[in-house]
């Protein structure tokens, strides 16, 4: 599935703001979910996950996409 920018920043923020909340010892619904301080490293990994999204949604959005250059020698064996 394909985000936009503004998608990917958009849930990447709820997941910070979810993170706050429950560092601050609240807790925190997400989708009809609901997080508490032991979900916390759920949360953390969301965080990651979105965050890596942000960087390759940014990534093709100016062009420099996942190109990779690869060599190949052909040898007659």
């Amino acid at each position: 599935m394909a985000f936009t920018v503004e998608e990917v920043k958009k849930r990447l923020q709820i997941w910070l703001n979810a993170e706050e909340a429950i560092a601050k010892g609240q807790s925190y619904s997400i989708d009809n979910q609901r997080l508490e301080r032991a979900n916390l490293a759920q949360v953390r990994e969301q965080i990651k996950f979105w965050q890596r999204e942000l960087v390759k949604v940014e990534a093709s959005a100016s062009g420099r996409g996942r190109r990779r250059v690869t060599r190949i020698v052909p040898r007659d064996l």
